[in-house]
């Protein structure tokens, strides 16, 4: 979450929200931000919902959809949240295109997920028990393709792993 500045008083699209519980706190300390929550999941929703009504945010508002067929306005968001998401997305090249179409010039795409090829134990972990249950999808990122992929969009990409974990932030171009 280090691609979101405590001072943010603009518009955010978190996808997926999941249950909230780590982005709900840090909404609680952005009260100028105005923040709109999307996740295809209707049961991780209720979750998030429940979370923010309990720490009294007024400043997020939620929205069951499609990562890969966003009912937003081109350049409608200063910052895009994305935590644990992508590998579990069926179309990510649509995902992708989209938040970028959303995300205004000079805006940011920051965010975290699993990617492929950092470490064999976890590798089969999810393609033996994540994948056939449904909660992750192929194919996966690997580093290198994801920075290759966020440079060719973005105009400043920073990209870092740890473990199977990828963490970047990137700004559109103006």
């Amino acid at each position: 979450m280090a691609g979101i500045s405590r001072k943010c008083k603009g518009r955010i699209l978190e996808v997926p929200v999941g249950t909230g519980v780590l982005t709900m706190p840090v909404y609680q300390g952005l009260p100028s931000a105005d923040v709109t929550c999307l996740d295809y999941s209707a049961d991780m929703m209720a979750r998030a919902k429940r979370r923010a009504k309990n720490m009294g945010l007024s400043n997020v508002r939620f929205l069951q959809g499609d990562v890969g067929k966003l009912p937003f306005a081109d350049a409608s968001f200063d910052l895009v949240l994305s935590l644990n998401g992508f590998h579990a997305f069926p179309d990510k090249d649509a995902a992708y295109r989209e938040i970028l179409r959303v995300l205004r010039p000079g805006g940011i795409f920051t965010g975290c997920f699993y990617i492929i090829g950092e470490n064999k134990r976890t590798d089969w972990f999810i393609n033996h028990i994540y994948v056939p249950k449904g909660f992750f999808t192929p194919p996966f990122e690997t580093a290198g393709s994801l920075k290759k992929r966020l440079s060719g969009m973005f105009e400043k990409t920073s990209v870092r792993t740890v473990e199977s974990m990828a963490c970047f932030t990137c700004r559109k171009a103006w």
